[in-house]
């Protein structure tokens, strides 16, 4: 069909849609906003109508240029990983054999182990050696159907290395069918020149920033406030810079002790606070109150051997969104699969199958700040999907080691 005689680009029928978007309606089918059977039409890498086959304008082989037959598959929002470390020198295998022997995360990172040691190998690692390593940690997440994905930098410490990462960072998301958007962590640990000296490397974070912002290289700004980090206080000081030059925050908050981070994220209007293992009541209330999502990261709760849950009862309660992310990064999460995380969201943090899934779309962008135009199957968001062969969506958060993705569609351009 010529496209002057055709409403639309691309037009997908037969499938089962799982909408992912919120409704009043409750039961399974209203969970995953399912739609069966449904029917996806695209143009110009956006959805333009999305609903059940029998309200379709026409016959489905005038509507578009292209038919695409989901012959009953599930079909989901891409997937979107909003918390990760991707881009990093070296690896930390043997940090992993010292927690095995007995050493604890604090008692490592206090050795100059833990983050300081991947900076030194990031910072020794040219751009390409960044690139490749890190594509490497991409493909498999792009194999099971992410299509956005958020890339940190934090390990390079100085303004240098760290626009290096987020240089390596925006070129994947150029050169891979994939969303990235970027965010800097420089106030991530303090780095060997500035040992001893916590408030003088945070004088230097707040300089890096216009530069920061100037480069285009960030979307956001993320700190580490534990007490193997930044103070509530200095965190503080990095956010107001950030603030004053435009620049949406994040947070690595409540991780290993209660500090007060969410809260301290709320006070800024942070997109996401992350960890959150540690977060009392006042916090909850503080992200309810702010609207910053939740971003629960369960390899980091695995890998550290940790007990203590995060608050997802009181966090439900309160109708904090609440997202799931890989936080793929070398000390805490060596991990390079987000269907794994539905599973140990479900058993460990004990989601259900649907909290799960909105927490790697729909509240995954929400932690991002860009639930106007990705995280369900929407009128107007980007064409960004996944098929999948499953039963019922459920499927992708109970099964693990398992991959049923038939393939993922970015911008409205299959990809196989």
């Amino acid at each position: 069909m010529g496209r002057r005689d055709a409403m639309w680009d691309a037009l997908w029928i037969n499938g089962r849609l799982a909408t992912m978007a919120e409704t009043a309606a409750s039961g399974e089918s209203a969970a995953y906003g399912a739609i069966e059977p449904g029917a996806l039409a695209v143009d110009d890498g956006r959805i333009v109508w999305v609903g059940a086959m029998g309200d379709l304008p026409g016959a489905t082989g005038t509507l578009a240029c292209d038919l695409h037959d989901l012959e009953g598959r599930w079909v989901t929002p891409g997937l979107i990983d909003c918390h990760t470390h991707l881009v990093y020198g070296g690896d930390r295998a043997r940090e992993f054999e010292l927690r095995l022997e007995g050493a604890s995360y604090e008692e490592i990172a206090r050795a100059g182990g833990g983050i300081v040691a991947t900076v030194a190998a990031t910072r020794g690692a040219s751009e390409d050696m960044l690139y490749d390593a890190a594509r490497r940690r991409l493909e498999p997440l792009l194999a099971e159907g992410v299509t956005t994905v958020e890339i940190k930098s934090g390990y390079g410490l100085d303004l240098e290395s760290e626009l290096k990462q987020l240089r390596v960072a925006r070129r994947l998301g150029a050169e891979f069918p994939v969303a990235v958007r970027t965010t800097f962590l420089g106030a991530h640990a303090v780095p060997p020149e500035f040992a001893g000296r916590p408030e003088d490397y945070i004088d230097a974070v707040v300089a890096m920033l216009p530069a920061v912002r100037d480069s285009g290289l960030a979307d956001a700004v993320d700190a580490f406030c534990e007490t193997i980090a930044f103070s509530p206080e200095q965190t503080a000081r990095v956010f107001a810079a950030a603030g004053e030059l435009g620049l949406p925050v994040k947070l690595h908050a409540d991780q290993l002790s209660d500090l007060g981070g969410a809260a301290l994220a709320a006070r800024f209007g942070a997109l996401s606070a992350d960890h959150l293992e540690y977060t009392g009541e006042a916090g909850v209330a503080s992200m309810a109150r702010a609207g910053t999502a939740a971003v629960l990261l369960p390899a980091a709760f695995y890998v550290l051997r940790e007990t203590k849950l995060p608050p997802v009862a009181a966090l439900r309660a309160a109708k904090v969104p609440m997202a799931l992310a890989s936080d793929g990064n070398p000390g805490s999460a060596p991990v390079s699969s987000l269907l794994l995380m539905l599973n140990m969201g479900c058993t460990l943090f004990r989601l259900t199958p649907a909290e799960a899934l909105a927490g790697v779309t729909r509240n995954a962008a929400r932690a991002l700040g860009l639930q106007d135009s990705r995280g369900t199957l929407e009128r107007g968001k980007a064409a960004d999907f996944a098929v999948w062969d499953i039963a019922r969506p459920a499927e992708l958060a109970y099964r693990f080691g398992w991959n049923p993705l038939a393939y993922a569609v970015r911008a409205g351009v299959p990809l196989r």
